[in-house]
C-alpha cells in the first residue's frame, strides 16, 4: 500500500497498528488530503473516459465513497475519471430516474464504464418487490422474470415518465441493459465486484475470518461470462487487506456502519481497485500512473 497512498492515509495507518484492541467508537482517522480531480470537473472530450456506475460505496457526497478518491491514481492529463456513482441506487433505481441516459448522453467511443452495484439490489423475489418501499430492489436473477408495481411517486422525466405502474425486472435484466447500450456507444463495459463489509463470523479454524461475498458474486461471475465482460475481482483484494488488518484495526475504517468506510478506508478501496484492475491485465491499467 505504501507508495500508492498519500502521506496522510501512510501516518494514519500507521497510528492505526500502534493501536491494537481499539473499537469503532472512536474518532475516526483524518481524512487524507485529497489529490484527485476535481468534483465533476468538466471532461475533456479529447481524452477517453473512465465512467464510474454505482451507489454510496463509491459516492455519497462526504468523500467516503472510493470514487471520490479514485482519480489520484491516474494520469489525468491522460484520461478523465467521472464518477457517476450515486447514494442509495440500484440497477433497477439508478436507470429509472434518468441517471443513467445522463451517464449515456457523455459517453463516447473509447471510454469505459466501471460498473459496481449490489449493495442496494437486495436478494428479491418478484413478491418481496412489491413490498419495496424504497422501489430499488430488483429480482435476485439473471433471467426474465418480472413483477408490475404501482408508482406511488409519478416520475416526470426517465423511462417512466408519465406511467402508473413499473415493470420490475431482474439484476441481469437491468445490468445486461446498460452492457449492451455502453457497446452501442462504443465504449467498454467492466463489471466489479461489491466493495466488502465489515462482518465476521468465526471459521472451522475458530479465528474470525470477514465476509468475502454478500451475495452477488455468483451471479456476477455469471453475467460476466455470458456477457463476455469483464469481471474485476477487487472483493478479493479488499477482503485479503482487510483480513490482515484484523476486525479491531477494520473497524476503525468502518466508523458509520457495516457498509460504509471512512475516508481513509474509501482511498484504501480505491487502491484496492487498481489492484485488481492491475491483476486482470485490464486496458484501464494504460492510464495508471506507475507502481512504486
Amino acid at each position: 500500500m505504501p507508495g500508492f497512498l498519500s502521506t496522510t492515509t501512510i501516518f494514519a495507518l500507521g497510528l492505526l497498528a500502534l493501536q491494537p484492541g481499539v473499537r469503532a467508537q472512536q474518532a475516526p482517522p483524518p481524512t487524507p488530503a485529497q489529490t484527485s480531480a476535481q468534483r465533476d470537473a468538466p471532461l475533456n472530450p479529447a481524452l477517453p473516459t473512465v465512467f464510474i456506475v454505482g451507489d454510496s460505496t463509491a459516492r455519497n457526497n462526504a468523500d467516503l465513497g472510493w470514487g471520490d478518491h479514485f482519480a489520484q491514481f491516474f494520469d489525468t492529463s491522460r484520461v478523465n475519471i467521472a464518477n457517476r456513482a450515486v447514494a442509495g441506487r440500484s440497477t433497477r433505481s439508478y436507470y429509472n430516474e434518468g441517471r443513467w441516459d445522463k451517464v449515456l448522453s457523455e459517453m463516447k467511443p473509447g471510454d469505459f464504464v466501471l460498473f459496481q452495484m449490489g449493495h442496494n439490489d437486495g436478494g428479491g423475489t418478484p413478491e418481496s418487490v412489491l413490498h419495496d418501499a424504497k422501489s430499488r430492489t430488483t429480482i435476485h436473477s439473471l433471467g426474465d422474470e418480472t413483477a408490475s408495481v404501482p408508482i406511488t411517486k409519478p416520475f416526470t422525466t426517465g423511462p417512466l415518465a408519465g406511467l402508473a405502474t413499473e415493470t420490475v425486472h431482474t439484476y441481469g435484466w437491468y445490468m445486461r441493459k446498460y452492457i449492451a447500450e455502453t457497446r452501442a456507444k462504443g465504449a467498454t463495459p467492466i463489471l466489479l465486484l461489491p466493495t466488502i463489509r465489515n462482518i465476521w463470523k468465526d471459521g472451522p479454524d475458530g479465528k474470525p475470518g470477514i465476509e468475502r461475498d454478500m451475495g452477488f458474486r455468483q451471479i456476477d461471475t455469471q453475467l460476466a461470462a455470458a456477457e463476455h465482460v469483464p469481471l474485476i475481482d477487487m472483493a478479493t483484494v479488499e477482503a485479503d487487506r482487510l483480513q490482515a488488518l484484523g476486525p479491531d484495526k477494520t473497524a476503525l475504517l468502518f466508523p458509520i456502519d457495516h457498509t460504509h468506510s471512512s475516508a481513509i478506508g474509501a482511498e484504501a478501496i480505491a487502491h484496492d481497485v487498481t489492484v485488481a484492475l492491475r491483476l486482470a491485465n485490464s486496458p484501464v491499467v494504460a492510464y495508471l500512473k506507475p507502481a512504486n
